[in-house]
């Protein structure tokens, strides 16, 4: 059952430190366990499988909650990571402690590889991650890879399929807005964080109206401190969602630059999914 909003806010930076403090984590700093900075946590695991469109074996990284059985479908998150990265990003000890918490199966899939940028169409300049030599249908094997990912990760838990969301960071957030708005019949909402959205700019309404046509809510989270990706354009594709009277939610985080901001959006993302269901 969905819920209704559209909310925008920000918090204050006291809220930020306040945040900090009680978690006893440092966003600039931050350890998984068994791994430093953004690293894998030591309860996720790190997988390969074939993929049969190259030959290659690719990875990804899962993490299934104890709270998962074989007695009730699991509620699925697909994590994108940012350019650049890999997917043990997107399995830190922030994400895996909430899907813990929460009773979800997570999952963090390449994308091809550290560049793909998940099936959005590239335009040269900044590539993958294996070099310059891109092949030609680098959005095509990107985007398949995360569908490979999520039919396999589906099947193995019998996820519920009410309960399928999707998020990403940077590149990752971008390939969210993509995704939905592509596949809109999957995802129960999604979160894009810091979403380096900047090439589908011309294109917004179009993604924003699939997105909104499959009933899927939708929250962004962006800090305005981000040095990477400038927090104007968040609030473009939030202006284009109210232009078209999407139901939305965005959360302005001040102080909090491109890399802190993977952790501290964590608590408002599974908040959101803790309450949408297909």
């Amino acid at each position: 059952m969905k819920t209704s909003f559209k909310v925008r806010f920000s918090i204050t930076l006291l809220g930020v430190a306040a945040w900090l403090t009680l978690t006893g984590t440092s966003a600039l700093a931050q350890r998984g366990r068994g791994g430093g900075g953004f690293g894998l946590d030591s309860r996720a695991e790190e997988r390969t499988y074939r993929f049969a469109d190259t030959g290659e074996d690719l990875p990804y990284c899962l993490f299934a909650s104890s709270k998962v059985s074989n007695d009730s479908p699991a509620p699925l998150i697909i994590s994108l990571h940012g350019l650049g990265a890999g997917p043990q990003i997107m399995c830190n000890s922030t994400a895996v402690d909430l899907a813990e918490e929460g009773g979800y199966v997570l999952a963090s899939p390449m994308g091809y590889n550290t560049g793909g940028w998940y099936g959005i169409p590239t335009t040269g300049g900044r590539g993958g991650g294996r070099g310059g030599n891109q092949p030609e249908n680098l959005p095509e094997l990107s985007e398949k890879d995360v569908m490979n990912v999520l039919a396999m990760v589906r099947e193995e838990f019998s996820s519920d399929d009410d309960r399928i969301y999707l998020t990403g960071h940077s590149m990752g957030g971008a390939g969210t807005y993509f995704l939905a708005s592509k596949h809109n019949d999957i995802w129960a909402a999604v979160a894009p964080v810091a979403p380096a959205a900047g090439r589908m700019s011309d294109n917004r309404a179009e993604v924003l109206g699939q997105i909104a046509a499959g009933g899927i809510p939708i929250m962004v989270v962006h800090g305005d401190m981000d040095e990477a990706v400038n927090v104007q354009t968040a609030r473009d594709w939030v202006a284009t969602m109210e232009e078209i009277g999407m139901e939305h939610e965005y959360v302005e985080l001040p102080g909090v630059t491109h890399g802190p901001v993977i952790t501290i959006s964590q608590r408002y993302v599974y908040e959101l999914f803790g309450k949408q269901s297909r």
